[in-house]
Formats: C-alpha cells, structure tokens, sequence
C-alpha cells in the first residue's frame, strides 16, 4: 500500500470529540503515515501539540489564522507561537497563516499585521510556512514576496497563473477535496500548472471532504479520492500522487 502524507488536518476540531482516539489509531491501516495537525489560533497551537506527544505519525505547527488576527493584536501572541513552534521537536511550520477575506468583518488591517509578523518570524526560524489565502490573493502575494520563505499555499482556491507566481518563488501549492467538486474549475486548472514535483494533498478536515463523500465529516481515509482526481488530470495512476505528494511533504517538512 502506498503511504499517504496528510499534509493539513485539524484533528483537534470538537467534531473529532466523540471518536477522536478511536479514528486517529485507525489511520496507519489505511495507509495514513504522516499527518500535520495545523495550528490556527494560541489554543490550537497547544492542542496540536498534544496530538503530536500522543501520536508517533502526527506532526503540527503554530501559527496564528488570519480569521484570528484581530484577537491577538496587541498581545505577547507571537513569543507564544515562538515558543510552540520551536520547544516541540515535532512541529514542521508556522502556520496556518495568512489573509482571508470572505466574510464581512474581516479585520483587514489586522490580518495583514498579523500575517506579516508570522512570515518574519517564519524566516528568522527558517521554517516554513503554511498559507491560508481565500479572496484575498493580491495582498497575500504582496507580504510573501517581503519575506524569504519557503512553504505551501494549502487548500489552492486560486487561478493557475497564480499558482505559477507560487511556484516561481519556490512554494509548494497543496489541494484538498475540493478538487473533486463539479464547480472545481479553478481548481483544475491550478493542479494541472502545479508539477509534480511541487504538488501537496491534504484534507484540511473536518472540511472539504470530497466527492463521494461530501457532506461528510472529512478525515485523512478519504484522501485517495483526491488522488485520483489529481490523477486524472496529471495522466499518472494514483499510486503516483501518493508518492510523489509523500516524497514532497517530507522534503518541505524536513521530515526522513
């Protein structure tokens, strides 16, 4: 069986509360032998870490999500992500971080602080990065392109010219289920820019489960039917996907 590298998970969410335990120790009979539990606030950022003390195949990171920001303005938020990101062997990035600007009150000034701060810290530390962008892809790539940072942009939602600039400044671009959904246009016209080379899957759950299990409360089992649509649209057999997205977090994590 093909190992599989879920690259983005939040298996802290309190919808993992009932069978959290239960479903996480299943993981390894499907294939699942890696998975980074991403951070996206100060409390997140300790119970990813927990995960990680009780799960040999799980690792996180820390950070701060832009849909965040405006609560840690003005606190000591960043010594914390400091803190976690580098006492625990086990977290790989920063993130998840970035811009979000989908709903009304969005805090722009603050996301962008926030976001900007993390990518220093990210490139003092030399982590990487994990990015969040949803609407927001012109500012996001303006506090990238401050900062010498290596990454992924997670959950891909952008055109494939943008998925180009990412790539061209040596980021790796990660997709989730929503690859498979029938309105996936966008979708599949980035994955088909993105080389294999630079291509990361993920599940970002309990988000985003695919087709055919949409609807669903997304967990890292369901990862091959997004394999087989990045597949699909690569012209190599699934196998091939799992492989290479292992090889590829593994290299940006700097995981053995």
């Amino acid at each position: 069986m093909t190992q599989i590298f879920d690259s983005h998970a939040h298996y802290d969410s309190s919808r993992f509360d009932g069978d959290r335990d239960q479903l996480i120790a299943s993981l390894p009979a499907c294939g699942v032998a890696y998975v980074v539990n991403a951070a996206c606030d100060i409390e997140s950022c300790y119970t990813s870490r927990q995960l990680t003390e009780r799960y040999p195949f799980f690792y996180c990171s820390a950070g701060v999500h832009p849909l965040s920001a405006a609560e840690v303005v003005g606190t000591d938020y960043l010594d914390v992500v400091r803190r976690c990101a580098t006492e625990n062997p086990k977290a790989v990035a920063i993130g998840e971080i970035g811009l979000d600007y989908h709903y009304d009150d969005l805090h722009r000034e603050a996301q962008k602080q926030i976001f900007d701060e993390q990518m220093a810290l990210a490139e003092q530390l030399d982590m990487p990065v994990i990015i969040h962008s949803r609407e927001a892809t012109a500012d996001t790539l303006e506090i990238v392109q401050r900062h010498r940072c290596r990454g992924v942009v997670h959950c891909f939602s952008g055109s494939a010219e943008t998925a180009r600039q990412y790539l061209d400044m040596g980021y790796y671009v990660g997709f989730t289920g929503a690859v498979t959904f029938k309105n996936a246009k966008k979708p599949v016209q980035a994955a088909a820019a993105v080389p294999l080379d630079r291509l990361l899957i993920e599940t970002d759950c309990p988000y985003m489960a695919p087709v055919p299990c949409r609807g669903k409360r997304c967990d890292s089992t369901m990862i091959p039917y997004t394999a087989q649509v990045l597949a699909d649209i690569h012209s190599v057999p699934a196998e091939d996907i799992l492989a290479c997205t292992l090889d590829n977090a593994k290299r940006l994590f700097g995981l053995s």
